[in-house]
């Protein structure tokens, strides 16, 4: 009876572990990578996410962008994310924004307002990233 009674409750376990292993979406998934170092994996996950306009994502493509983490360190390119998240109302990119942007010369700066105004104007479709 206690045999029964183990394997029921460990059944029910496995259950419910694996529900809320199942309701994690993209954002989850890809803040998981990114936290074990998995870059590639996290940009793969969130693009589509900052495509769609998620303010978060789109932060967190940028910090990568600036940081080089999965990508090739790219000003430009932080600064077309952190603007699109800046836009949608995120304060750490505001500030994300204001900080890549003291480091950037003047031509990268116009470089990527061109594209970032582009990207936005194709709906993510012809962007240079």
């Amino acid at each position: 009876m206690k045999q029964q009674i183990l394997i029921g409750g460990l059944i029910a376990a496995a259950q419910i572990l694996g529900i809320a292993g199942a309701a994690a979406g993209p954002w989850e998934d890809g803040m998981a990578a990114y936290n074990r170092g998995d870059y590639v994996p996290a940009i793969r996950l969130f693009r589509p996410l900052a495509e769609q306009g998620n303010a978060k994502a789109q932060n967190v493509l940028g910090a990568m962008y600036r940081k080089g983490e999965g990508v090739a360190r790219n000003s430009v390119r932080a600064f077309i994310w952190f603007s699109r998240a800046a836009a949608h109302g995120d304060a750490r990119a505001k500030a994300e924004l204001r900080d890549v942007s003291q480091t950037m010369t003047p031509e990268e700066l116009s470089q990527a307002r061109e594209m970032a105004q582009a990207c936005e104007a194709s709906s993510y479709r012809s962007c240079e990233y």
